[in-house]
């Protein structure tokens, strides 16, 4: 698939066949979660056997158990979160075999897959370090982004670097982006992994000083990282 977009300082197209796998989760609270949660997890340990990456920790190179975001306490869902497929087939087979193994009795989801397009980015060396918490951010171009020339976009690309330049010194892991272009409404994804909502709203600040929004419509979520075997069972 083509970029929609060219690569800047911070961002590099990448050419591996990887694909994100996002979801956005509602919890049925009703029934006895313990079978469902156990099947489920261990068809991610099956996943994971086969070249799946299944936190932002591992898409940046590094190790971690299998994590998501708690969104519940601000959100109209309550987990958000992004696997990453070995490709576009295994992604598909693979977010199917998660419902039928239990995903669908404990949650009410809604899937996004897409091919990664930008390699992540991190200053960290594939390490967590202190991050507990995600961003997650949906979001098509707008008409002012259709209507630009291809020297605004660059020039835009180039204001909006200077604010991912920054957030990468703090300390930020962004898990590259992925295309959904061809199967939603929203054009891209994009996740971060920040270690509080203030080191977040830092950088959105300096996103807004450079107008990083003004070509985008978004959707953004704010959840505490967790790891996905306590969410399977409820208790969090």
């Amino acid at each position: 698939m083509r970029p929609l977009t060219g690569e800047t300082d911070v961002f590099s197209h990448t050419a591996d066949s990887r694909c994100g796998v996002a979801f956005l989760a509602r919890r049925h609270a009703a029934g006895d979660r313990t079978d469902a949660a156990r099947a489920v997890r261990a068809e991610l340990a099956a996943l994971s056997a086969r070249g799946w990456h299944l936190s932002v920790t591992e898409m940046a190179g590094g190790q971690d158990e299998p994590t998501a975001y708690d969104t519940a306490f601000a959100h109209d869902v309550d987990i958000v979160g992004v696997f990453d497929a070995p490709d576009l087939s295994a992604a598909l087979s693979g977010s199917v075999a998660l419902e039928a193994a239990g995903w669908a009795k404990l949650f009410s989801t809604e899937w996004l897959i897409g091919p990664r397009e930008f390699a992540p980015a991190t200053t960290l060396d594939g390490k967590s370090s202190d991050h507990h918490w995600g961003f997650f951010a949906l979001w098509e171009w707008n008409d002012a982004w259709q209507a630009a020339t291809a020297d605004e976009r660059r020039a835009y690309d180039a204001d909006c670097d200077v604010a991912f330049a920054a957030d990468l010194r703090a300390g930020v892991t962004i898990a590259g982006r992925h295309r959904l272009d061809w199967a939603s409404n929203w054009h891209h994804l994009g996740v971060w992994e920040v270690s509080d909502p203030a080191q977040l709203d830092d950088a959105m600040l300096d996103h807004e000083r450079v107008a990083d929004f003004k070509f985008t419509t978004s959707r953004h979520y704010v959840g505490r990282k967790r790891p996905i075997a306590e969410m399977l069972e409820g208790g969090w």
